[in-house]
């Protein structure tokens, strides 16, 4: 399992390398969010700093469905998808290699957006440890959910339009609790986010394990 999760990350990585997509595209349109999120909230120094965390998750939220549309976009032409499923590749295994594909592609961006952030909001983190955690742990549920939501959606003509319908609500508390521990690194409040830590946890955990145990059955239904 471990060596197809790989194999399958490091084709989907080479694709993204080759066509330079998340560089040109995924990137920018996140970077545009944030910006005009800055517009939006208007020059007050305090609302930006307040929202910031919130804004910053936005955009990684917007970006990923983006992203998982792409990954699963490269496997769309015809027979494609079904060469996969006759590879021999264990399903779990590549599973976890387009989610591993993914969450590096997340990773990169949440670190530009955050430069960015930094920039446009003029924010600071005082407890690095609770925002990198957090990071990590938001990153896992994202690419998860994404993945597996993507794999449902694969299969159907309306993918495009049917994806963020069923993945943006499932992602909704990962959005508030990374939100959440994040605005309490801001300010320092170790506690409470720790607290909201108990909720991005459990949330990477259990799809990361609904993806292993139902992304084989997915893939055969598509």
């Amino acid at each position: 399992m471990w060596r197809d999760a790989l194999l399958v990350a490091g084709k989907d990585l080479r694709i993204e390398l080759r066509s330079r997509v998340a560089l040109w595209q995924v990137l920018p349109f996140a970077l545009l969010c944030l910006v005009l999120f800055a517009f939006a909230l208007g020059p007050g120094e305090k609302a930006l700093r307040a929202a910031a965390p919130g804004l910053f998750w936005l955009a990684v939220l917007f970006a990923t469905v983006l992203a998982t549309e792409r990954s699963f976009s490269i496997e769309s032409g015809e027979g494609t998808r079904d060469g996969l499923r006759l590879s021999g590749l264990d399903p779990a295994g590549i599973f976890l290699g387009k989610a591993a594909a993914l969450a590096l592609q997340l990773a990169v961006l949440e670190i530009v957006l955050w430069a960015g952030i930094e920039f446009l909001f003029g924010v600071r983190v005082h407890v690095a440890w609770l925002a990198l955690v957090a990071s990590v742990l938001a990153t896992i549920g994202l690419a998860s959910a994404g993945v597996l939501y993507g794999a449902l959606s694969a299969g159907l003509g309306v993918r495009e339009t049917l994806l963020p319908l069923l993945v943006l609500p499932i992602l909704a508390p990962v959005l508030l609790a990374a939100s959440r521990a994040w605005a309490a690194a801001l300010t320092g409040a170790v506690g409470a986010g720790v607290g909201w830590l108990r909720i991005l946890g459990p949330f990477a955990v259990v799809y990361a394990v609904l993806g292993v145990l139902l992304y084989g059955p997915l893939q055969e239904a598509g």
